[in-house]
């Protein structure tokens, strides 16, 4: 069995067994992989003349934009030929900073496929610690959007600067890559525990760490991502969360991604319960993770009045106010379930579905460790 295969294995596995925990936890296995690239050992394939929709991104300012898995695939080898074209290769280090627009997940593919290093980066920090960013990350390129451009007026004139959306001078048109061709050849093999994400952590009480993931690490690992949501193919899944930090990797690239789902992103600035609310009902959602301060704000206006249809909802950063789950159910006759995990993993623990649930706690009371006498 390849790694491509071995990969696949185990996500039918867990899509079989999504709500049957204890099968899955006595029979899954990790699949041990030695040459994978995910983008192109495994999205590419299930994108070839796949027109199901992958991604929609959503804007109160503008209509929805949406891309096929094809599309997908197809413009993510453009952007791989222009980086290539602008001296990226494997192992360099790129700093994105983007919104939730397309070009973030096209540049997300297509550094995957080239084997490059992605430095996600929220368009919230600081300049001092954007610099902190690129000096100990060692970045040598940078993505980002004309509206963030200024935050690297006054250093980084050494990297390769790409811009989306307008021109600057010192920056490279993100949109040159639509002129490329739009099929990409690998040059070599991508080893499972290359290097692929480097993140840094929030920094509540002290300085961010530097986390490095690898090609195995994060595409792989958010199988259990997958299983916790509870997402399968075909879905349209919503995950409420801003670039550049762990979490949208999580559940808006490669949990639903793993699935063969459709992932929804919102590219306004701020959350509005209201336009939230509508955008469910609009577009049909069927799959939803949304942290704990936008369920409480979601819950202050008449669910009744918003016929969703909503078949998982979950909620992740810390354990949700019982009420909150209550007031939910009432309205749409569905449980609200926990998850938790950090940037440093994928996800650890989690209420999965078909899981017996105590609103306000996470896992299972009669958890067991593997071999434990106990």
């Amino acid at each position: 069995m390849n790694d491509a295969a071995a990969f696949l294995e185990a996500r039918d596995f867990l899509l079989e067994n999504r709500s049957n925990y204890d099968r899955a936890y006595k029979n899954f296995r990790w699949p041990k992989l030695d040459n994978f690239n995910w983008a192109l050992d495994y999205f590419d394939v299930l994108a070839a003349n796949n027109t199901q929709l992958a991604l929609i991104v959503t804007s109160q300012d503008s209509p929805d934009q949406s891309l096929s898995f094809s599309d997908l695939s197809q413009r993510s080898n453009q952007v791989s030929n222009f980086f290539e074209r602008l001296g990226l290769s494997r192992g360099d280090r790129v700093l994105v900073m983007l919104g939730n627009e397309i070009a973030l997940w096209e540049t997300l593919l297509a550094a995957l496929k080239i084997g490059a290093v992605l430095v996600p980066t929220s368009a919230a920090i600081s300049v001092d610690e954007l610099k902190d960013r690129l000096e100990r990350g060692e970045v040598r390129h940078i993505v980002t959007n004309y509206t963030c451009k200024d935050k690297f007026r006054s250093f980084a004139d050494s990297c390769t600067r790409i811009l989306t959306g307008g021109k600057a001078n010192g920056w490279i048109e993100y949109e040159e890559a639509y002129r490329e061709a739009n099929s990409f050849t690998r040059t070599s093999a991508t080893g499972s525990h290359d290097p692929l994400l480097l993140y840094f952590t929030s920094g509540t009480t002290a300085k961010p760490k530097l986390v490095l993931h690898s090609q195995h690490s994060y595409p792989v690992g958010h199988l259990s991502t997958m299983y916790w949501i509870g997402i399968t193919p075909g879905d349209l899944h919503w995950n409420i969360s801003s670039p550049g930090w762990a979490k949208h990797a999580w559940s808006s690239v490669f949990a639903p991604w793993n699935a063969g789902a459709c992932v929804l992103a919102s590219n306004d600035t701020r959350f509005r319960a209201t336009a939230a609310l509508e955008t469910l009902v609009r577009t049909g959602i069927t799959t939803l993770c949304a942290p704990p301060t936008a369920w409480r704000m979601l819950i202050k206006e008449d669910l009744r009045k918003y016929p969703v249809k909503l078949r998982e909802a979950v909620s992740a950063g810390e354990p949700l106010n019982p009420e909150v789950v209550r007031q939910v159910q009432d309205c749409w006759g569905i449980t609200i379930r926990d998850g938790y995990g950090q940037t440093e993993t994928t996800a650890l623990v989690a209420n999965s579905p078909g899981q017996k649930i105590k609103p306000g706690s996470i896992g299972r009371a009669d958890a067991r460790l593997p071999n434990s006498n106990s």
